[in-house]
This record gives structure tokens, C-alpha cells and sequence, in this order.
């Protein structure tokens, strides 16, 4: 799975690059799944340019609730309406910024699933949890608290914070060593169901890193930033 996050970018004009990924991509493996998470004003545009192909678009967050008085608020239905078909929950942009919790974290990929969408449950360490040698208590404390009840539809993202947007990626060994422990995670959770769950890195995934990156022991795709709003970027990666 290689899935690309728009974040707050892109307005109409940005539509072209969708319907370029969608042409470039009629042709996909079987099980190869590739995605595009544009803001949520675009998400029915970009899945009319994606047309019938098989080129995936999601959205970038989500509430928990079904329905109600959440102004401003997105339900996970008003999502699938409009296009979506993967949402990305959890990210350190919205724990951090946003104040999510786990339990909330929990609560939007359940919303999700319950639709019959993907969830991309995203996890990750800051730099100053790295340098204190707690990497894999942090997340594995996160995937305890942010994971639903099921394996159906679900993936998990590894992001590093430290290494979202710094132009910084963990060697392949780091990398390998936190896929592992998440794979045993999930497998512990989850039984034979839990080694099916793709389990993508994101942290400056770029044209120039991704074969290598996506090589690396339990890497099953990557959740890619900046380098998903160009076609020929995004391209690049989901070749490698």
C-alpha cells in the first residue's frame, strides 16, 4: 500500500495531478493498493478525476461520531458519500496538534471500519523519545490504546516525528527493528489476521529512498507526504 497525504494543500488547480496518477496507474498489480488523502474539500473532485480506475482516494481525518452537533466536524459516512475509501486517523499532526488521544484515535478507526473503509492507524516517536531509548514503549503503548477491535481494514503507518517533513529517515535497520515489533504486536492482537495488516512507513518518503525503505524487513508500503502532490513524485515512489 503506498498512500499519499495532501495535508492542508491543494485546491482545484491540483486537480490534473489526480487524474494523472489515475492514468498512470490503470494497470496496477494485483494487490497493490494505492491512495491519495487530499483535504476534504477536494475528496469528491478527486475521486470523479480518479474515475473507475484503481487509484484509491481517502481523507485525512475523521469524527468518531455518526452524526450530530460537531460544527465543523466530518462523519465517517459523509466521507464515504462524497468518494472516500481509506482515512488516515491518528497522525502525529493531529495528536500533537490537536490534542488527540489514543482512546480518540480508537474511537475515529472504529467509525471508519464500521463503514467499510480503510483505517490507517498512524503511530510514532517524537526525538526526544528516540534519544531516551523508548521508542518501542511509546508506540507499543499507542498501538495498545489506538487500535480497534478488528483486523478487517485496518493498516498502521510508522511515522518517526522527528523525521516527518526534516528531510531525516531512521537507517533500515532502526526502521526494521520498529516494523518487527509492530508486526508482533498486531499478530499478538490479532492472531493469523494480524500478519496480514500492511504496516507502511512514512518520514520523508522520496523517490530517492523509497525502494530502499519499502525493502526493509516488514515494510508493506509507505504513507508519503510532500512527495505525493505531483505525479511524477508519487509515481516514482509506487514504481519503486
Amino acid at each position: 500500500m503506498i498512500a499519499g497525504n495532501w495535508k492542508m494543500n491543494g485546491t482545484a488547480a491540483a486537480l490534473g495531478e489526480i487524474a494523472a496518477m489515475a492514468a498512470a496507474l490503470r494497470d496496477l498489480p494485483d494487490g497493490v493498493t494505492v491512495a491519495v488523502c487530499p483535504p476534504a474539500t477536494l475528496i469528491h473532485r478527486a475521486a470523479l478525476a480518479a474515475g473507475d480506475g484503481p487509484l484509491i482516494i481517502g481523507a485525512q481525518d475523521v469524527h468518531a461520531e455518526a452524526s450530530g452537533a460537531f460544527t465543523g466536524c466530518v462523519s465517517a459516512a459523509m466521507l464515504h458519500d462524497a468518494g472516500a475509501r481509506l482515512v488516515i486517523v491518528g497522525h502525529s499532526e493531529r495528536r500533537a496538534g490537536h490534542f488527540e488521544t489514543d482512546a480518540d484515535v480508537r474511537a475515529k478507526a472504529e467509525a471508519v471500519l464500521a463503514v467499510g473503509m480503510t483505517a490507517v492507524v498512524c503511530v510514532g516517536e517524537t526525538a526526544a523519545e528516540r534519544d531516551a531509548g523508548t521508542t518501542l514503549t511509546v508506540i507499543g503503548g499507542q498501538l495498545d490504546g489506538s487500535l480497534p477491535t478488528t483486523a478487517a481494514g485496518l493498516a498502521v503507518a510508522y511515522e518517526p516525528v522527528w523525521a516527518i517533513g526534516t528531510g531525516v529517515t531512521p537507517t533500515i535497520a532502526q526502521v526494521g527493528g520498529v516494523h518487527g515489533a509492530i508486526r508482533t504486536n498486531l499478530v499478538a492482537r490479532y492472531g493469523d489476521a494480524g500478519k496480514r495488516v500492511p504496516i507502511l512507513y512514512g518520514g520523508s518518503v522520496k523517490p530517492a529512498n523509497a525502494a530502499e525503505l519499502l525493502a526493509a524487513a516488514d515494510v508493506d508500503g509507505a504513507l508519503v507526504g510532500g512527495a505525493s502532490l505531483t505525479a511524477d513524485e508519487f509515481l516514482a515512489i509506487v514504481n519503486s
